[in-house]
């Protein structure tokens, strides 16, 4: 049976991808407590730069909205990535001894740096549907694997606040009001901006994957 949906037939493009995500051992480590806590760190701290500019992308996707609504909810969600950033990130490094200023200190990594310049590229240079399509991933996987890892929790309390936050219904809520204005104007495409699309929102759930990985292995510049 064909999609009847705009974001159906997206999460149908990536399903290989999303199966490769869970059975990534990172999220395993962090089902089963073994994750180790320096390769935890890593991967919050790549977090915390990532969070800053996927901000700076919605407020692009914000700016490009032709409906008011979708101006006002891409910007909230922008303010939303920072306080995501400030709150969660914060107590995690509370408990690591880690000051902002070292965070800061910290290099972004290859992949991270190489998913950024592809997200801010991809919402500055493609139409807003494009936009959209390129930041849907860091939305809806994010809630599709909190929502599988809730299912087994985790004995590790650290991590499972993290499973907790991106399970929950409050951040559902803000994913399904995206999947809402994508199949909105998914509708209205043609059958080449479509593919467009499809192209950022295959290429952003690709470093999704990535992202886990290099904090599993605290990829370093090599040079």
């Amino acid at each position: 049976m064909p999609p009847v949906t705009t974001t159906e037939g997206l999460w149908d493009g990536i399903e290989d991808i999303y199966r490769a995500i869970l059975a990534h051992p990172f999220l395993a480590g962090l089902t089963d407590g073994t994750l180790g806590r320096d390769v935890f760190r890593y991967y919050v701290t790549q977090d915390a730069h990532y969070l800053r500019d996927y901000a700076r992308a919605l407020s692009v996707c914000a700016g490009r909205a032709p409906r008011e609504d979708d101006v006002a909810m891409f910007s909230e969600h922008s303010a939303g990535a920072i306080a995501v950033e400030r709150a969660l990130h914060g107590s995690f490094f509370a408990e690591f001894g880690m000051t902002p200023e070292d965070i800061d200190a910290t290099p972004v990594a290859p992949t991270n740096q190489a998913y950024i310049s592809y997200l801010l590229a991809s919402v500055h240079s493609g139409s807003f549907a494009e936009a959209v399509g390129a930041v849907l991933p860091c939305y809806w996987i994010y809630w599709e694997v909190g929502k599988h890892l809730l299912k087994s929790g985790s004995p590790d309390p650290l991590y499972q606040r993290w499973i907790d936050t991106y399970g929950g219904e409050e951040f559902g809520d803000i994913v399904q009001a995206v999947l809402d204005v994508t199949d909105r104007i998914g509708g209205e495409l043609g059958d080449a901006e479509l593919a467009r699309v499809r192209d950022r929102f295959v290429t952003t759930s690709r470093y999704e994957w990535m992202f886990w990985d290099a904090a599993w292995r605290q990829e370093s510049w090599p040079i």
